[in-house]
């Protein structure tokens, strides 16, 4: 007897009812995703055992996920500019850093006007961020105004103010969010406890905004983790440059040095570079900070890509 009361009052999850064609459709979205996923993940495979194969082997049979000789020089030779790759490290991983915190301050502290319902001047405030999107001065302008206006030259501000600093599109992002995840009920009984905008926004928003927050803070992370425009335009001091910056010149150095017109080359003393190999092995090095960062945000990245942009 007590084993059948306990046998009928036990409820667990009902398994899921599939119908053949429900069935059907999850076999082939796995199989689907998979072959994306696949075809998004074998270029690093690629470039990463590209960078461990000989520039003899790349020349002759080209790339190759088998490679018949294998080599570390181009590591051993990138281990030789370890002083220049940990500065140029430092400099990506500060501008980035800073900038991104920034960036992510200003973009919540722009969208939580647009946001709230009882700001009077919310859309019109959201016309002059959406119009930014539309149009843009230009590369000249833009140039003029941070070289000859602001003389933010050969400085760290070159690296961190223009294009990424503030996106549009993350604004609105964050405002959506704010707006269908953030209860009204809420914030006005902070504003019955006392609280000022200020609280409000410091206690009660930002604590809520953790998946928008990691969403728009990984997008404006890459943006500056992978930027070269900025040095290419503001700065020519050596000291300045990010990974990304030194790497590109790393291998123009490298061309150069390889090239028929190079007068070393020309005179017979051919310089055996791995120009190939280093090309994949700084590709490699670029991309490592943001393969070990990724897995933890992912959760965060999803859920506030979905929320933001879905709820329009």
């Amino acid at each position: 007897m007590a084993n059948k009361i306990i046998k009928t009052g036990s409820s667990g999850p009902k398994p899921e009812v599939l119908t053949p064609g429900e069935r059907g459709f999850r076999v082939f979205a796995i199989f689907a995703l998979t072959a994306v996923a696949l075809a998004a993940f074998l270029p690093f495979i690629l470039i990463a055992v590209s960078s461990l194969t000989s520039e003899q082997a790349l020349i002759k049979n080209g790339y190759s996920f088998f490679p018949k000789e294998w080599s570390v020089y181009a590591y051993t030779y990138m281990a030789r500019q370890w002083e220049i790759i940990a500065r140029a490290y430092a400099v990506s991983l500060g501008v980035t850093a800073s900038g991104t915190a920034v960036s992510l301050l200003i973009t919540s502290m722009l969208a939580y006007p647009m946001a709230n319902e009882k700001f009077r001047w919310r859309n019109q405030l959201a016309f002059f961020v959406f119009f930014t999107m539309l149009f843009s001065g230009g590369v000249v302008p833009q140039y003029m105004l941070y070289a000859r206006v602001l003389h933010i030259n050969n400085t760290y501000l070159a690296l961190a103010i223009p294009n990424y600093l503030m996106s549009a599109f993350n604004v609105l992002l964050v405002r959506n969010y704010y707006k269908h995840n953030i209860p009204p009920a809420l914030i006005e009984a902070a504003r019955i406890d006392g609280a000022g905008e200020t609280g409000i926004y410091f206690r009660v928003v930002l604590p809520m905004s953790v998946p928008v927050m990691v969403t728009i803070g990984l997008f404006t992370g890459l943006a500056y983790w992978n930027d070269w425009v900025n040095a290419f335009y503001y700065v020519d001091a050596p000291r300045f440059y990010g990974i990304q910056n030194l790497l590109i010149r790393m291998m123009n150095n490298i061309q150069f040095l390889t090239s028929p017109s190079n007068s070393a080359v020309t005179s017979g003393l051919t310089l055996q570079l791995p120009s190939n190999g280093i090309r994949m092995a700084m590709a490699v090095i670029g991309i490592i900070p943001i393969v070990l960062i990724y897995p933890f945000l992912q959760k965060h990245l999803v859920r506030g890509v979905i929320v933001g942009a879905v709820k329009g």
